[in-house]
């Protein structure tokens, strides 16, 4: 089985070497695989201004059925340059090469190119959430989703930009070797918090962040790395010396939410990524987030469905 890279003009470092280095590691773990590199110009420069060396051809690939073709993401002025609409040829390649049973996985804006060569027409599909509209509009025909890392729907694969190549990836992994060998690479990347397409490409680590009251990052600092501890309000205020009741406003003035609302979404999504992990029992996962009873969590679980 061959895993082939693409590597565009003005690519995006971690949209190539994310998904690139979670193949490398399953590789030397034991993953029967051959990794490739093409291009469709002779010398690239990536975004960050890092040259790299001559690259093969595209024409040279030989890809068949089984294998797959990751595509990373560029600069998004090159997108709406004559330079990138004149690469018909490639266009054409990366649709006959879908046509052959090659599973053409795209990285954040690499998505575009799938559009110009009309693999997104009435297939569900995602990109940074940036480019969401922008994708849509210039492809109509396409079904663009905003609120998810990746979709996989035929042998055509999406996913959001930059680290969601690395969930792309180990999706991929996931289904040619199973769970328990993608968590084991997963932890050898140190990526310990695998994620499905159903997360959402917002965090809610970052959510609720835009305001500068060092009090209140404090308190989520202190959620964030305490899910199961005591959370009380007035260990809360205790630790910013504050009054519980003025605590509980500010909170609210600054986030938009209560602090029990934020408390509960931290540890839904803390449950959701532990729970991609085969090891771990409903038991144990409820205990880690901080809540009463597996039942509890299974029903917010349901509500949220």
């Amino acid at each position: 089985m061959k895993i082939a890279f693409i590597i565009p003009p003005h690519v995006e470092l971690l949209d190539l070497a994310g998904p690139m280095q979670v193949f490398t590691e399953a590789k030397c773990s034991g993953l029967d695989v051959n990794l490739e590199f093409y291009s469709f110009q002779a010398k690239n420069v990536s975004t960050a201004g890092l040259p790299m060396g001559e690259v093969l051809d595209y024409k040279a690939a030989s890809l068949e059925e089984g294998d797959f073709l990751f595509i990373p993401g560029m600069e998004y002025d090159y997108l709406n340059s004559p330079a990138f609409k004149a690469e018909v040829g490639f266009f054409d390649w990366v649709k006959e090469t879908a046509n052959k049973g090659v599973t053409i996985c795209s990285v954040c804006n690499a998505a575009y190119i799938l559009g110009e060569a009309g693999l997104l027409n009435h297939r569900e599909c995602t990109t940074h959430w940036r480019r969401v509209k922008d994708l849509q509009d210039r492809f109509p025909l396409a079904k663009v989703i905003g609120d998810v890392l990746y979709v996989k729907q035929d042998n055509i694969y999406t996913s959001a930009g930059i680290s969601a190549g690395i969930d792309l990836a180990l999706s991929v992994l996931e289904d040619l070797k199973g769970a328990f060998f993608t968590h084991q690479i997963a932890r050898g990347l140190v990526v310990y918090h695998r994620r499905s397409q159903k997360h959402k490409q917002e965090s809610i680590y970052l959510d609720y962040r835009n305001h500068l009251n060092p009090q209140i990052h404090e308190v989520q600092d202190h959620l964030v790395a305490n899910l199961a501890g005591d959370n009380s309000i007035e260990t809360l205020a205790s630790l910013v010396a504050m009054s519980p009741r003025n605590l509980s406003r500010v909170f609210k003035e600054k986030t938009g939410t209560t602090i029990l609302e934020y408390l509960t979404q931290l540890r839904l999504e803390r449950a959701k990524t532990l729970l991609n992990n085969p090891y771990y029992t409903v038991d144990y996962v409820a205990l880690q987030c901080g809540f009463k009873t597996p039942r509890q969590l299974q029903k917010i679980l349901k509500e949220q469905r």
